[in-house]
C-alpha cells in the first residue's frame, strides 16, 4: 500500500505562493518521492503491531523454558551437592 499525496494541489498552492511551475513541479515531485519510500501506512503499522504480538509471545515463551531449564540445573545442582556432602 502506497499513501497519497496530491501533488497537483501542492505544486498549484506552491504556484500561487510565487513558485514558478518548474519549481513547483519539482519541489512536488521530490516531496512525492519522500512520501513514498519514507511514510509508513496504516496497513504497515498493523503489520508491526502484529509481528510484535508474536514477538511478545515469543519472548514469553523462552523466558519460561529459560525459567524451567535453570530451576532443573539449580535442583540437578543442589541434589549433587548433597551427595557430595554425604560422601564426604
Amino acid at each position: 500500500m502506497v499513501a497519497t499525496f496530491d501533488t497537483l494541489t501542492y505544486a498549484r498552492k506552491l504556484k500561487e505562493a510565487g513558485f514558478t511551475e518548474q519549481q513547483a513541479e519539482a519541489q512536488a515531485e521530490a516531496l512525492m518521492a519522500v512520501v513514498e519510500t519514507n511514510l509508513a501506512t496504516k496497513h504497515d503499522i498493523e503489520l508491526l503491531r502484529k509481528d510484535m504480538e508474536l514477538l511478545r509471545r515469543d519472548m514469553k515463551e523462552l523466558e519460561s523454558r529459560i525459567v524451567l531449564r535453570l530451576g532443573s540445573l539449580i535442583v540437578v545442582a543442589v541434589g549433587a551437592l548433597a551427595v557430595l556432602i554425604k560422601i564426604l
